[in-house]
């Protein structure tokens, strides 16, 4: 750890990230855990992609994200993997987003490689990202990805409250240190949702969602 300089303020988790062939696919597969459906999000016209959101608290959302068949494909690889994702594939929780307030800085001093800060946009909003080139995701996406909003904005506010709330965030990974390493650098996560991790066999998260219908979880599996 001596050889970095870590940050030192928290970051905050912004959203988790269902990647999925398709909205409707996606859509149906929330509903079958969580029993209420994302509303509709919108496109990222760098990407070629769409998304559904799902309200998880005030400043906080689930995203079910799609390739828009009906886009241009961008010249380069789609973000969280989703050039890779065959058209039988089942849904899944791929990743999780943490906010920060110096994306920049927090990406030049983390222990792993990150991605390239991106500007990105959905129809008026605007934030920066980080993003691998290939379109990976880091540590097979427990490795957060990185967000910055401009100051006062956030899409959960304009979301609407269909009595969903974050609660836990299990992060599970082969080489735990490297995970705990980095969450370190990047100045810890806030404590508002408790986040846990420990070894497994292959990289996964687990989110505790309380819904109408009671506790419910996405992912590992």
């Amino acid at each position: 750890m001596s050889a970095f300089r870590c940050l030192d303020m928290a970051c905050c988790i912004d959203h988790i990230t269902i990647t999925s062939p398709s909205l409707e696919v996606g859509s149906e597969w929330v509903y079958e855990r969580l029993g209420v459906r994302p509303q509709r999000g919108g496109e990222h016209p760098r990407m070629g992609t769409h998304n559904l959101l799902l309200r998880l608290g005030d400043s906080m959302f689930l995203e079910v994200i799609a390739v828009d068949a009906a886009a241009p494909a961008p010249s380069r690889a789609r973000w969280f993997e989703l050039d890779a994702l065959a058209p039988e594939a089942n849904p899944r929780l791929a990743c999780w987003v943490v906010s920060t307030a110096d994306i920049r800085k927090s990406v030049a001093e983390a222990p792993e490689a990150l991605g390239l800060v991106e500007p990105m946009s959905r129809g008026n909003l605007e934030w920066l990202m980080s993003i691998p080139e290939d379109g990976s995701l880091p540590l097979g996406g427990v490795a957060p990805t990185l967000i910055q909003w401009p100051a006062s904005t956030h899409p959960a506010g304009g979301l609407q409250d269909q009595g969903c709330q974050l609660v836990a965030l299990e992060l599970l990974h082969p080489h735990p240190a490297r995970v705990s390493d980095l969450l370190r650098c990047l100045g810890g996560v806030e404590p508002g949702v408790p986040v846990s991790l420990r070894e497994a066999g292959a990289p996964g998260l687990v989110a505790h969602i309380r819904t109408p219908l009671g506790l419910r979880t996405l992912g590992g599996n």
